[in-house]
Parts: structure tokens; C-alpha cells; sequence
């Protein structure tokens, strides 16, 4: 027997102190239990493009049946944006990418998938962790023992992915599977907010505040410390209703 969820959520984005164009998009589907953010680039409307495209192909996407079948219509969706962004790059002749993270509930289950640095973390019992691992040549890096978390977090080259949506004509997605639990909270965000905001930071907000509040407070955060980068933001926060029969 898994728990019925009911969820609460806060979505929150943001342009940033710098940049002219917000190139994240992000989506909220808690019918369906469905959220994700993507953070575009290319330059400008390119990027804001890509981004946009990879939500759209999630927002039309048929989530019915079971678990397993509504996280093959996710990854289908994404790859018909991969193939949408693709054809674009090779008309302009030049790069154009999003990276993404996705979110998917549904029967006490989840779904995490991602190509890029943005990321999916869950606090459960006050203790928060990270669901998926950068994709860039840094982590890739300490990965192979050749930098230390601490050197990781201010490489000049930590901004320089090794898979993103639109780059190649195979999308390279990674993807774990979980049980929920009633109680457990989800942050979804783009690279905006993980470069401003540490993890113990983010944790006490988790912690202590309901989604709609903690989505708008980290952003804050973010703007405050300059925000060179669009910041995007999703919490979704998992309450036991009544319960349902797992598929």
C-alpha cells in the first residue's frame, strides 16, 4: 500500500540581476505529478527557446497509465524536444541546448531524470540530499579524484556541460527511480540558484517553511548575492492523504 500524495508546491523564477533574458522554464503539472526545470543556452532568445521547447513537449505529454508507462512518455517527450532543438542547431549553424530536470509522482513512486547541472534534491527527516549529479567536465573531474569538492565549486570551467538536451541526435539522459514518503520535500532548480545558495541553507528553508515561502525566499537569496544567472525554482512538498493501492 503506498500513500495517496496531496501536494503542496512554490514555483518561483527569475530573470537575475544581470542577464536582460530569462532563459529557464519550468513546469508545474501537480495534477499528474509532474514538475521540471530546464535553463537554455545558446544565447539569449536561443536559449530561452530551447528551454521553452523541452516544456512544452513535457506540457503535451500523456501521462496515463501506469508508473512505468507515464515515465516512458517523459523521456519520449524529452526526446522529441532533443530531435525539435537539434534540427534548429544544424539550420543555424551553431549551438543551442537546455539542460533539464524532471520530477515525476505517482503511486508512492518517483522518477528523476536530467541531462545537465540542473538539479533535483529531497529533504526527508530534516536531512536533505542530492538526487542527481552535474553533468559537466568539473564533476567529471572530481569524479576521477583530479579536483576536491571545495576547488569543484569555483573552477573557472564549472559552467561547461558534458550532455544537455539539443546537442547531440542520442539523448544521453540519467535516471533514478525512488519510493516517496509522506513528509518528503522536493527542490527542483537551475544552476541560477545551486551557484548562490549552499545546501545548508537551502535544508534550514526546507525545514522550517511551506513551498510557496521557501521558493520565493531562496530566489531572494540569489537576487541578494547578485544573481549573474537566471534563477528558476520548484519545491514540491509531499502530504499522505488517503490510502491507494500501488501499480
Amino acid at each position: 500500500m503506498a500513500p495517496m500524495l496531496r501536494f503542496e508546491q512554490g514555483v518561483r523564477t527569475h530573470v537575475g540581476a544581470v542577464r536582460k533574458i530569462n532563459e529557464d522554464s519550468h513546469l508545474a503539472r501537480p495534477e499528474d505529478g509532474l514538475w521540471a526545470v530546464a535553463d537554455g543556452m545558446g544565447g539569449h532568445i536561443k536559449g530561452q527557446w530551447a528551454s521553452s521547447t523541452i516544456v512544452r513537449a513535457l506540457s503535451e505529454a500523456t501521462l496515463g497509465g501506469t508508473f512505468e508507462e507515464a515515465a516512458m512518455s517523459v523521456i519520449a517527450a524529452l526526446e522529441e524536444a532533443n530531435g525539435e532543438i537539434c534540427q534548429a542547431a544544424w539550420e543555424a549553424g551553431g549551438a543551442i541546448g537546455s539542460t533539464v530536470a524532471v520530477l515525476l509522482i505517482r503511486s508512492g513512486r518517483c522518477a528523476v531524470l536530467w541531462a545537465g547541472d540542473s538539479r533535483v534534491y529531497r529533504c526527508r527527516d530534516r536531512a536533505l540530499e542530492p538526487l542527481t549529479t552535474d553533468h559537466s567536465q568539473v564533476e567529471q573531474m572530481v569524479a576521477s579524484g583530479l579536483l576536491d569538492r571545495a576547488e569543484a565549486d569555483n573552477h573557472p570551467m564549472a559552467h561547461v556541460l558534458s550532455r544537455a538536451v539539443g546537442v547531440r541526435e542520442t539523448l544521453a539522459l540519467d535516471r533514478i527511480d525512488g519510493e516517496v514518503e509522506a513528509g518528503d520535500i522536493f527542490l527542483l532548480c537551475s544552476d541560477g540558484l545551486s551557484r548562490m545558495v549552499h545546501a545548508p541553507e537551502i535544508q534550514r528553508l526546507l525545514i522550517d517553511k511551506p513551498p510557496r515561502a521557501v521558493a520565493a525566499q531562496l530566489v531572494d537569496m540569489a537576487l541578494d548575492r547578485g544573481a549573474p544567472d537566471n534563477v528558476t525554482v520548484a519545491v514540491v512538498g509531499c502530504d499522505a492523504t488517503t490510502l491507494l493501492e500501488s501499480d
